[in-house]
């Protein structure tokens, strides 16, 4: 049994006004009983009333005659209720609710009850207690009448319909008499209160009616004691009035319990966790023991293929995602978290995942053939006392997610509807972050397949690199972001390494990131320097927010990404750098002593501030330095600057002699323990260095005789490397790259042949115009040399220098003449 008690009002001066009053008057209508609530609210004392007509002393002088008639009307119905007009002690009129009921005494000897209320007091900001309430909705209200020493006086028929209790065993005896183990003490203390201070309390209580009792329904109760006073003002016993407020209770238990749902259902997009914060929501506010089983395809973000309403032969399995009990020790509970579950083809459990229906089950049938399929664990439900429960199916957009199982065993009121309608209400709310969660769950593997199949595989072997890679994610609650990396090989034996850093998160985040992948290599087979590189992507960024604007003369998006380009030549070892508002690279030398550069911060990507916002830096590296480029994913953090997240990062990789996977591996475990809020991208790059006998360079007259210069100097120089084989070819391109030059170019001539993974010849002039194939007619003499290099050649291309352009074309080697095999 549960009590509660009210904070006893104080009591109220002259200026304010009960809630409600009680008087008690005899069968000819004189006032036996006053009260002080009556005496705030008319301004009478128990002296100026008791032993006076009612009629008399309350109605005003106009509504003598009509008060009579509601008398005898009174007399006729055996009580009557409603609004009158009422004298204040001071002269003026109050408009009253008015309820006049039928008490009994021992011997069938009766008294009159008089209830009001003020109806004048009453607005839609004002806060009814629940005998006012029930005044004015002239619901049912039960009367007890105690006398000093606590025994029963006068009782209503409500009351017996309220505990059960005939009238007839209520006169003489005090509630200690007649409920044993009942709320009788505290109710009787509360009635002891009244008695000695003269106001009013309320008191809530449980009580089980006859309608409930077979259910084990209680129904909760408020009851307002009064002191009653004879005409001297001496307490002469106490009236209750009781009123059942078990409907409002429960609703504001629902919304309770539904208030509480949203805020800890779908704290996170893990479907796992969100069932074991439904089954924690569930228990105990709702049963005593709550699981939820998800279909096997949801925890791994794959809707299941079951339409609500099909038929199939084949259940699926479930996996357990919540368990929640009120004893969690007890070892006899036949359930485990993350078990695969298989669904009885006869249970009401297969009967709810196919309809979408949910099921109630008062009172448990342990002789179903779906509890005895297992009977290991139907003798553990019955050992653990299970009686009632209900399936409740979680319901996606166009299937059954999983099922919701609660179940009650130490509670021994079984489930009823309304137990019912709050369950489904519960498991809507969860299904709806379910739903969201498989949602987000396939975007983010749809922007994780995107984003790893548009990342680099596998970064082959190079002359002039050691390339090793990470790429981690971001949580759950971000998804998957727009980092990306890349190694990409330029002519003459460099390479450019580059990464970058999208805006945002998701599946755009990554479709964006694969258009700037592109972007970059396709400026990047220019062969243009870094920081006129990244003057051209800023301008595809700006035109890309451009196109994808919905306004035409909408403002495009300020910031599109960050990006860090660098290229690296083996054979001087320089590395050229710029950045677009991305972190600096640190470099690491062979002594394992590693720095951040000082360069040019550069404006993000996207703000078309064209060249003027990029700078490059020009750095010598020794050779095995190691060079780390990574997103700032890596370096930041909520708790710390990005300087910490810098100086974590460094002295990570100060170390010398480690390979670059334990390097990359070691950086990764440094980062903090929660969950990455953005993705976390490293590219680790150990530089290597050319041989000077892999290359050769000469330098050529201007003049018609420097083309058989060349060609004697490229077959002696490929004799000396082994190459004997490519001698016809490297002549036939060497002869014609010279003739250009001669022919379409100015100033000095130099040939170099590099000797690296493919054989490279380069010509440059102090020209700045680029060659350009043409398509000569049949009878043209000229204009087939690129042609012809092209043919003979891999590849081939022109590049700007300072000086002029460099013009080159490269030739495969057989994998015993590589300068890295």
């Amino acid at each position: 049994m549960h009590t509660n008690e009210t904070a006893p009002p104080e009591p109220v001066n002259s200026s304010e006004k009960p809630d409600a009053a009680i008087a008690m008057l005899d069968t000819e209508g004189t006032v036996v009983g006053w009260t002080h609530a009556a005496r705030q609210l008319v301004g009478y004392t128990a002296r100026e009333v008791v032993g006076r007509s009612a009629a008399h002393v309350l109605p005003p002088p106009e509504e003598a005659l009509r008060a009579a008639s509601y008398a005898e009307q009174c007399r006729a119905q055996g009580g009557w209720s409603g609004t009158v007009a009422v004298r204040h002690r001071v002269g003026h009129t109050l408009k009253m609710t008015l309820r006049i009921s039928l008490v009994w005494g021992q011997d069938a000897s009766t008294r009159w009850l008089v209830s009001v209320t003020d109806i004048g007091t009453l607005s839609s900001e004002a806060t009814n207690g629940p005998v006012r309430e029930s005044l004015l909705a002239r619901a049912p209200i039960g009367i007890v009448v105690h006398d000093l020493q606590l025994r029963c006086t006068l009782v209503n028929d409500v009351m017996e319909h309220h505990v059960g209790v005939s009238r007839d065993r209520w006169f003489g005896r005090s509630l200690k008499d007649l409920f044993p183990g009942f709320e009788a003490e505290a109710l009787e203390a509360v009635m002891r209160q009244v008695l000695e201070s003269g106001t009013t309390k309320v008191h809530e209580y449980r009580a089980w009616p006859p309608a409930g009792r077979g259910l084990g329904r209680s129904h909760v109760f408020s009851a307002s004691f009064f002191c009653l006073q004879d005409a001297g003002g001496q307490a002469m016993g106490v009236c209750s009035l009781s009123v059942d407020v078990t409907g409002n209770r429960r609703a504001r238990e629902r919304l309770a319990i539904l208030s509480e749902a949203s805020t800890r259902i779908g704290s996170t997009l893990d479907v796992m966790q969100t069932g074991q914060e439904l089954a924690n929501l569930a228990v105990p506010l709702l049963a005593d023991h709550a699981l939820v089983d998800l279909v096997e395809s949801v925890p791994f973000g794959v809707e299941p293929s079951g339409q609500i309403g099909t038929t199939s032969s084949r259940h699926p399995l479930l996996r357990r995602a919540g368990l929640a009990t009120i004893d969690p020790d007890v070892p006899e509970l036949p359930w485990v978290r993350e078990e695969v579950i298989h669904v009885h083809p006869a249970s009401s459990f297969a009967t709810a995942l196919r309809t979408g229906r949910s099921h109630l089950e008062p009172v448990l049938d342990t002789a179903s053939p779906w509890v005895h399929h297992d009977p290991v664990r139907a003798q553990r439900v019955r050992d653990t006392g299970v009686h009632s429960l209900m399936v409740v199916p979680i319901r996606g957009r166009r299937c059954v997610l999983g099922l919701a199982l609660f179940v009650r065993s130490k509670e021994q009121t079984p489930f009823q509807e309304d137990d019912l309608l709050l369950a489904e209400e519960l498991v809507t709310r969860a299904a709806l972050c379910l739903d969201n969660a498989l949602q987000y769950a396939r975007e983010r593997t749809t922007a994780l397949t995107l984003q790893r199949d548009l990342l680099p595989h596998r970064v082959r072997r190079h002359a002039a690199v050691e390339v090793a890679s990470r790429y981690v994610p971001a949580d759950m609650d971000r998804g998957v972001g727009g980092d990306w990396f890349d190694v990409i090989e330029l002519s003459g034996a460099r390479v450019a390494l580059v990464v970058g850093d999208v805006v945002g998160h998701g599946i755009n985040a990554a479709a964006t990131m694969g258009r700037l992948r592109t972007a970059v290599r396709t400026l990047a087979d220019l062969d243009l320097p870094p920081a006129q590189l990244l003057a051209h992507l800023d301008d595809t960024v700006r035109r890309l927010n451009e196109e994808d604007a919905d306004d035409p003369d909408q403002a495009p998006a300020a910031v599109g990404a960050t990006c860090l380009y660098a290229v690296y030549d083996p054979v001087t070892r320089r590395c050229t750098m710029a950045r677009a508002g991305h972190p600096p690279p640190a470099i690491i030398d062979p002594q394992g002593h590693a720095t951040f550069p000082d360069m040019p911060a550069g404006a993000p990507l996207g703000l078309g501030l064209g060249l003027l916002a990029f700078e490059s830096v020009d750095l010598e590296l020794p050779e095995g330095s190691v060079l780390a480029l990574y997103t700032d994913g890596l370096v930041e953090s909520r708790d710390d600057d990005i300087d910490v997240g810098m100086s974590r990062v460094g002295a990570a990789l100060s170390q010398s002699g480690r390979s670059l996977e334990d390097m990359c591996s070691e950086v990764i475990e440094t980062l903090p323990a929660q969950e990455h809020s953005d993705d976390v991208t490293l590219l680790l790059v150990r530089t290597r260095a050319l041989q000077p006998a892999r290359v050769a360079s000469w330098a050529l007259p201007n003049e018609p005789t420097a083309v058989r210069i060349a060609r004697h100097l490229t077959a002696r120089q490929l004799s000396e490397w082994g190459v004997e084989h490519l001698m016809t070819t490297t002549e036939l391109i060497v002869s014609e790259l010279v003739t250009n030059a001669i022919r379409y170019g100015g100033g000095p001539i130099r040939l170099r042949l590099i000797q690296h993974e493919v054989l490279t010849c380069e010509v440059s002039d102090s020209s700045t115009s680029h060659p350009r194939p043409r398509h000569p007619r049949t009878l043209d003499e000229n204009g087939r040399g690129l042609i012809l290099v092209a043919h003979l050649s891999h590849r081939w291309g022109s590049r700007s220098e300072s000086d002029g352009k460099v013009v080159w074309a490269e030739q495969g080697l057989p994998a015993t003449t590589r300068a890295i095999a």
